[in-house]
């Protein structure tokens, strides 16, 4: 349990109560106080006094209280200044207090800790649905995984920026899952649209830029409408990064859902991928394009397969255009101009970045 979150308690008493409130934990060090210098004062005679007497005891000028667990064990104990009975009321629902807060931030932790095992593939899919009512854990509520990867440097602050972005801890789970990764689990409406999500993802990674100055790159499950499919949602994100890092290295969010043929290609196997682009360039090799050629081609494509406005966006006379066209139709066998062959072109260029990518281990 997080001392400052005990200390956070406390101090909301402070001006309630006009007495030295604190906490001590099984050792007897005191970890929150109003009186704030006597943070880190040892009391193992209370601890002693505690374990003898029982639930509360009138020691040294203080009256203590144990906070109650659903172990036996002892774990924290909280004190007030005085051993009459308004001390022993004020420490007794302090005590509530306290473990009413405790007990949700167990509660929260438990179910953290349960997410990260599901999307992980730690716990078996028959067990999920029992721990989860255990947990009082919502099992048909949709849910979508976002998969945070940091860009060349990782801050360990970076979780605690994104944990404000969520402020509802019984629905959504930030949790780290490697030193440059961070997964979002978030609850969504039924009829959420990818809008939506890709909108939830932008303020995640605005909040990085501009608190941390860290770049990331975002990946987005489809949305899971049941809890074990979370894992699914998960491994869908992780393969929206791997696939956009090569496809559309511009974008700084990639959802599954909008992965197109990038996505079809990542499942090939790389044999089935050199056998396409020995056929597709039987007739002359794509290395023998110069980088001008394959720009020529990019912004032709980005135009529409339109001659007039690729070569307006060019700054090229039309008939330049045309030259360079004939060309590439020259060493490959395919003519750009026709839609069929504009797309088998298109398709083998994807293709061999695919390639490309597995060769330098990018994937």
């Amino acid at each position: 349990m997080a001392s400052r979150l005990f200390q956070s308690i406390i101090l909301q008493m402070k001006d309630t109560v006009d007495r030295t409130i604190g906490m001590i934990d099984a050792t007897g060090s005191v970890i929150a106080c109003t009186d704030l210098p006597r943070i880190g004062e040892m009391r193992e005679d209370a601890v002693t006094e505690l374990g003898y007497v029982g639930d509360m005891v009138r020691f040294g000028g203080y009256t203590y209280r144990t906070v109650s667990d659903r172990s036996s064990r002892f774990e924290y104990a909280v004190f007030v200044q005085g051993e009459d009975e308004l001390a022993r009321s004020v420490c007794s629902m302090a005590a509530v207090a306290v473990n009413n807060i405790k007990t949700l931030y167990d509660e929260k932790h438990d179910k953290a800790t349960f997410v990260k095992n599901i999307i992980l593939d730690n716990i078996l899919p028959g067990d999920i649905y029992i721990k989860s009512r255990e947990l009082h854990f919502g099992n048909d509520v949709p849910r979508v995984v976002f998969l945070v990867h940091q860009l060349e440097r990782a801050d360990v602050a970076a979780i605690d920026v994104i944990s404000g972005l969520f402020p509802d801890k019984q629905k959504d789970f930030v949790l780290h899952i490697s030193e440059s990764d961070i997964v979002v689990v978030k609850e969504v409406k039924a009829n959420s649209d990818n809008k939506e999500l890709v909108k939830c993802a932008k303020a995640i990674e605005n909040a990085l830029n501009s608190e941390l100055l860290i770049k990331s790159i975002i990946g987005i499950g489809s949305v899971a409408t049941q809890l074990k499919d979370i894992a699914k949602s998960f491994k869908e994100a992780q393969v929206s990064i791997e696939v956009g890092s090569v496809f559309d290295t511009e974008k700084a969010i990639v959802s599954y859902e909008n992965l197109g043929i990038g996505r079809l290609i990542y499942q090939l196997p790389t044999t089935l991928c050199e056998m396409f682009l020995n056929e597709v360039f039987k007739k002359g090799s794509i290395d023998s394009l110069d980088q001008e050629t394959l720009y020529t081609i990019q912004k032709f494509f980005e135009n529409n397969l339109n001659v007039s406005e690729t070569s307006r966006k060019l700054f090229v006379h039309r008939n330049t255009l045309v030259y360079r066209l004939e060309k590439i139709k020259k060493l490959t066998g395919l003519d750009l101009r026709e839609f069929d062959h504009a797309i088998v072109f298109k398709v083998a260029l994807m293709v061999r970045k695919y390639l490309e990518s597995r060769e330098e281990g990018r994937l």
